[in-house]
Parts: C-alpha cells; sequence; structure tokens
C-alpha cells in the first residue's frame, strides 16, 4: 500500500509499504477514506519529538472496516468509523476511570508511572513514535486499529468525512481545554495560538457559555480564519502587548481561563533560541508563560500544546502567588466523543470550516511543507488516500519496523 513515511527530521514521503495485517484477535483493518496532518506531526518532523526509524505517520483518520478479528463484537466489515487519537485497552484500571489516555496496556514496551522524557510514557497513540507505542498511524491507505471494540466509533452514512473527521483529535481536544476549565457561563476565554486545536477550542468555548472569547497569534491569515468561523477577538503579539491588552479587555483583572493551544515550538527569535540551547531545553515555553501572566488569579490554565522537555526560570512563583489552576496532557477522547457526535448531527458545532487544503495522500511531501511553513494560509490539510494518486518513486516497498507488533 502507499502511506506517508517519516525517514528523518524535514524527510516525510510518499512510499510503499507493506499492507498492515490482522495481528491479534481484537483488531481491524480500516481502509482509510481521510486523514489529517495535525500540529502534533510537526514536532516529529522537526525532530522536536524524537523518532529513530521510519514510522507511518498520522493520528487523525477514519474510514471503512475492511477485515475483523475474530475476537471483535462491535464492529463488522463495512461500518464506517472515526477513531480516537490514543489507544485504550478499555479495561486497565486507568481506563475504567475516564482517564485512557493513561492505558496501563497499549504502550506495552515504553509504559511507566515516571513520565520521564526517554520512557514511561502514558498510553500509545497511533503514528506518534516508538516511544508512544510505535503503532502505524492513518496517513495510509490502510490502518491497523487494535483493541478495536473499544474507542471506533460508527457514523452516519449521511454525514461527510469532513463533518467528522475531527472528532479524533482535535475537536476533543479543544473540548477538553474547555471542561477542564469548569465553565460556568459569562466567563472570558483566551486561547493562544490559532491554529486548528486553537479554533476548535474557540468553538468549544462559546458551547460551553462563554461571554467573550479572544484569539491570540502571530499570523493574521489565522486570526481571519477565527474571526470568520469562530467570531472571536483577536490579538497578535506583533501589534500589541497580549498580556496587557487581555487585562484591558477583562478590568485589569485577566482572562478567567487561558488555553495554551501552541506548546514547544511557538514563534521564536535567535534569543529565545540561544536560551534553549544554553538551558538544554527543546523549543520554549514562551506561551505558557505568557498565559499565566494574562490569566486573572485564581484562574484557570489549560494547556494542550506538547511539551517534551523540562525547563529552568519555570514560574512557580507566579502560579502559587495568583492561585492557578492547571490542567494538562493528552485529551480523554472516549470521555467526550459520543456527547461531540451528537453536536455535529444536531448541528450545533461546525468543524469542517476550519479546513484550507484537501490534497491526494501523494501530495503528502507538499500538505507538510505548507502547513509548517505557514504557507498559502494554511491553516489544516486533509488528505484523500484513495483519490488522484501520483504513482510513487519507490517501487521496493520501505521496511517498517512496527514496535507494536508482539
Amino acid at each position: 500500500m502507499k502511506a506517508a513515511v517519516f525517514h528523518k527530521p524535514g524527510d516525510i514521503r510518499y512510499d510503499t509499504v507493506e499492507d498492515p495485517r490482522l495481528e491479534q484477535d481484537n483488531d481491524v483493518i480500516l481502509k482509510v477514506t481521510s486523514t489529517a496532518i495535525c500540529g502534533s506531526d510537526l514536532h516529529i518532523l522537526s525532530g522536536g519529538v524524537p523518532q529513530t526509524k521510519p514510522m507511518i505517520m498520522g493520528h487523525e483518520f477514519m474510514g471503512i472496516v475492511e477485515e475483523v478479528g475474530k475476537g471483535v463484537t462491535k464492529l463488522k466489515k463495512g461500518d464506517r468509523v472515526v477513531v480516537p487519537f490514543p489507544i485504550s485497552c478499555g479495561h486497565c484500571f486507568f481506563c475504567q476511570h475516564d482517564a485512557s489516555p493513561a492505558c496501563e496496556n497499549s504502550n506495552y514496551k515504553h509504559y511507566g508511572p515516571d513520565g520521564d522524557m526517554a520512557d514511561q510514557k502514558g498510553a500509545a497513540l497511533f503514528g506518534y513514535t516508538d516511544l508512544y507505542g510505535g503503532y502505524s498511524g492513518g496517513q495510509a491507505e490502510y490502518v491497523r486499529v487494535p483493541y478495536a471494540d473499544i474507542s471506533p466509533r460508527v457514523v452516519p452514512d449521511d454525514m461527510t468525512d469532513e463533518q467528522v473527521l475531527f472528532l479524533t483529535d482535535i475537536f476533543p481536544t479543544g473540548w477538553s481545554a474547555i471542561d477542564w476549565a469548569q465553565l460556568k457561563g459569562g466567563e472570558v476565554v483566551a486561547i493562544f495560538g490559532s491554529g486548528p486545536v486553537g479554533l476548535m477550542a474557540q468553538k468549544a468555548a462559546w458551547i460551553n457559555g462563554a461571554s467573550r472569547v479572544i484569539a491570540i497569534d502571530p499570523l493574521n491569515y489565522r486570526l481571519e480564519k477565527a474571526k470568520a468561523v469562530n467570531k472571536a477577538d483577536t490579538l497578535n503579539p506583533h501589534e500589541v502587548d497580549v498580556v496587557e491588552a487581555i487585562r484591558e479587555m477583562t478590568g485589569g483583572r485577566g482572562a478567567d481561563v487561558c488555553v495554551d493551544a501552541v506548546g514547544f515550538e511557538p514563534e521564536r527569535d535567535l534569543l529565545d533560541k540561544a536560551k534553549a540551547l544554553f538551558n538544554f531545553e527543546v523549543g520554549s515555553m514562551k506561551v505558557l508563560d505568557m498565559a499565566f501572566k494574562a490569566v486573572r488569579r485564581m484562574g484557570t490554565v489549560s494547556i494542550m500544546g506538547v511539551y517534551g522537555s523540562t525547563y529552568d526560570n519555570f514560574p512557580l512563583h507566579r502560579l502559587f502567588d495568583k492561585g492557578i489552576t492547571l490542567k494538562m496532557g493528552q485529551a480523554p477522547v472516549l470521555n467526550y466523543i459520543d456527547h461531540l457526535i451528537d453536536l455535529v448531527k444536531e448541528e450545533k458545532v461546525v468543524l469542517d470550516d476550519i479546513i484550507t487544503h484537501t490534497l491526494p495522500l501523494s501530495e503528502v511531501t507538499h500538505g507538510y511543507e505548507i502547513f509548517d511553513k505557514k504557507e498559502e494560509d494554511c491553516v489544516k490539510v486533509v488528505l484523500k488516500p484513495w483519490e488522484q494518486q501520483k504513482p510513487t518513486d519507490n517501487t521496493e516497498p520501505v521496511k517498517i519496523e512496527d514496535a507494536a507488533s508482539r
């Protein structure tokens, strides 16, 4: 089959690889009809999240069940499903306590309680490095889905892929950021980053009763998207002092809730990069520090952007003095997905209005380039594995050492 294969930092190609096969009785093989490039994929592309061997990318995907393991009882061939990005066994302590991103069984080689930088991670994730399970991802024509009775959700035939594709990750992730803040109604929510997750958090904030939603981003085309699809107020850090602007908009207090939807790879200048190099840090926590300043006393900061290293000068004093509540981590998609499907069905939210590019999978390298470099006003790229494919240069299959194979 054809797939988007990571080879090394900066090098993701459209390759021929071996077809996936059923390996466990609870597996299904999915024919992928739509997949997407996520901001988290860019961390692998840049080398910020390390991967040393070729790997099939992608954790946002959906498709049609092609083969069914003999132990699967809830799915059948022909079912059309969306697949949440964390891989959950469904029966361990954490899965039974609504904490599927901490599943004890899916990441059996690198799971552990410590949460170290290079080992003892949480649940496995599709297409997200050997440290997170080594499972091949869904930027491919086919993908193996383990524990198939637990996470995949059948979607109605009268809904397009584009309407439901983002239930795999970015909408539940944006929803988590707002749900964790426990809005009562009337709050001001400031969301740092107006990429796909930030845009979804903006939608979630309105649905959950925010009185004002503020989008912060250094790129005006992304702020225009936030205005157009979410009716958000916008701030560009190149044009205003964002912290002071937020305080002016909130009677001097600061936002009730701040969301970091950027993570460790924000826009950085040479001084930021030099500091990171000197301190042996990966990227920067400059956006997070700005959120700590912009949130009001006793407010909440939700961190949905990825952070993968330690950081010197962490402003613990500010968190303590202001009494800030922090919530963070991988989104517990299974806690929300059924409710969120209903919101889409009932037309209470539109998800596909953030898509700016739809490409055949064969143009995946171009898709990553424009998304990474913020070219062509790119906000979200959807890939179609079975449409208008170009022949690959590779005649011999690329060997994928699937670290998740038992």
